[in-house]
């Protein structure tokens, strides 16, 4: 009997463990101002308490409520539920719309990360603009991943958190397969039998033949923009220099000109 009484008291006791944890998280989460890491999350929990645990309660019990708990990647947030944004959108003029070349370039990286810029150029069978991928990254929705381990040391490309938030996607794998794009009409007439859309993988670790970049990837993605503004002001200077060269050229044909005519 004394045991019975024990063990409830201890289950009572972890009830209550568990439904203070739940508080401090959604107080977490309410409070703030961008998705939370599980980490972060996890810091604040009491002794003894998954953080997974808490989370997965707590999402269950907001399944039905105007505001839902959903997780990107690892980091979890509120949001309106899906059935009542009608009710909270409002018309906004976008600032700029991404061109047919930056969509499929997003497209194939989001499938085929970790990729690079001569991969892509082969994926789509034509050369990438220098403006494109520059687009993308500072939109935010792709970033520098590494350097690949073969000659010439490529950059790597990947997709960021806020392309996974943008497009509503709890992960990457939820990206559409073959079927549901076929579904979608998005692949007119008959495949090659051995074409096949890839399992898309975001894993933050570097693959086997990857490098890290050297140093902050913000300070790459300049440094790349300025050596860019640096070879078109050469290109630039080879081209007056080219004009200025062959007007001086006219000018002593001109010159020549005149003089056989006095003769």
């Amino acid at each position: 009997m004394q045991s019975r009484i024990e063990d409830t008291e201890m289950a009572d006791s972890a009830q209550a463990l568990v439904g203070e944890a739940i508080r401090i998280a959604e107080a977490m989460l309410f409070a703030a101002a961008e998705p939370l890491d599980e980490t972060a999350i996890a810091r604040r929990m009491p002794d003894g308490v998954l953080v997974a645990e808490v989370l997965t309660q707590l999402k269950a019990d907001y399944a039905g409520r105007g505001v839902n708990l959903i997780r990107v990647g690892k980091k979890w947030l509120f949001r309106t539920a899906a059935d009542l944004g009608w009710l909270l959108s409002r018309d906004e003029v976008q600032p700029r719309k991404l061109s047919r070349a930056a969509l499929e370039t997003l497209a194939i990286v989001a499938y085929h990360q970790p990729v690079t810029r001569a991969e892509i150029e082969d994926i789509r069978g034509v050369a990438i603009s220098k403006g494109t991928m520059d687009v993308l990254i500072e939109t935010g929705w792709v970033r520098l991943r590494g350097r690949r381990r073969t000659p010439g040391r490529p950059v790597t490309y990947g997709t960021t958190e806020a392309f996974l938030l943008h497009f509503g996607l709890e992960a990457i794998g939820d990206l559409p397969g073959l079927e549901e794009l076929k579904g979608a009409g998005l692949f007119d007439g008959r495949l090659p039998q051995s074409f096949a859309v890839p399992l898309p993988s975001d894993d933050p670790a570097l693959a086997e033949d990857e490098d890290p970049l050297e140093g902050d990837p913000q300070e790459e993605f300049v440094g790349r923009l300025e050596g860019e503004v640096e070879e078109g002001e050469a290109e630039g200077n080879a081209l007056d220099e080219a004009e200025e060269a062959a007007r001086e050229n006219i000018t002593e044909s001109s010159d020549d000109l005149d003089d056989d005519e006095r003769f």
